[in-house]
């Protein structure tokens, strides 16, 4: 079993003596460590495999002491080390099978060696015109009318961001129920809203002069970015009143 260092969470009555929390009772127990900590990123927690609280015969979450001390290390491990969420799921896991493992460390000391600064996030993978052509099956003038309604765009240097393959693979196979470029033009100003309400948010820690607090901005854009696809796919789905497998 996990051990909450220093004290940790757990300053609840339910967390005290050994009882099944719920959802509420488990935020107030984080909140003196970590106040910023919410249901919705307790939930998004739980989505991501790091914890898995028992189910009630109605649906509610129970969680267990083990649950609150695996939260309170997740939670610390993104605070102080800016690791992300599968690092971390990897490292507690390793822990629980009873192996001896460090906590990965980024732009700290390790071993009396200075531990490279983490820098302001990976290099993304980049794809040539005639590469994003051939992953999505297209010629040059249906890339061209892509283009011009801003579905796909080139960077700088004229190549494109490798996430570009999956659009035009999207909308290409759209294309074959009939839906044109044109009408998806709705879709992509909404993922400007979208991306641009994350950008607000990531935007103090992204300009920090800190560069671990920017390396934070990264993993938080990362998690703001998958809880808004999540909300866009079930208020789709509820809109049209279907469930997708």
């Amino acid at each position: 079993m996990l051990q909450t260092p220093r004290g940790g969470v757990g300053h609840g009555t339910a967390a005290a003596d050994g009882g099944p929390m719920s959802i509420g009772a488990v935020l107030n127990a984080l909140r003196d460590e970590f106040p910023e900590v919410t249901i919705s990123k307790i939930r998004f927690l739980e989505s991501e495999g790091l914890i898995e609280p028992q189910r009630t015969p109605s649906g509610y979450r129970k969680f267990s002491v083990q649950d609150v001390e695996r939260l309170g290390h997740v939670l610390r491990m993104q605070r102080d080390h800016y690791l992300p969420l599968k690092v971390i799921r990897e490292h507690l896991d390793a822990l629980e099978r009873g192996e001896a493992v460090p906590v990965p460390t980024v732009g700290r000391q390790r071993d009396g060696e200075a531990v490279p600064e983490p820098s302001e996030g990976p290099t993304a993978p980049r794809i040539g015109r005639s590469e994003l052509l051939a992953a999505a099956g297209i010629g040059e003038p249906e890339l061209a009318e892509w283009e011009s309604y801003g579905l796909v765009t080139p960077l700088e240097d004229g190549v494109y961001d490798a996430e570009a393959a999956t659009v035009a693979a999207l909308v290409a196979e759209l294309g074959r129920f009939g839906i044109e470029p044109r009408h998806l033009r709705v879709m992509k100003a909404a993922a400007d809203r979208e991306a641009g309400l994350v950008d607000q948010v990531v935007a103090p820690l992204r300009l920090h002069r800190n560069p671990q607090t920017r390396a934070h901005a990264q993993a938080r854009t990362r998690e703001l970015a998958g809880l808004t696809v999540r909300l866009h796919a079930a208020l789709v789905q509820t809109a049209l009143g279907v469930r997708l497998p």
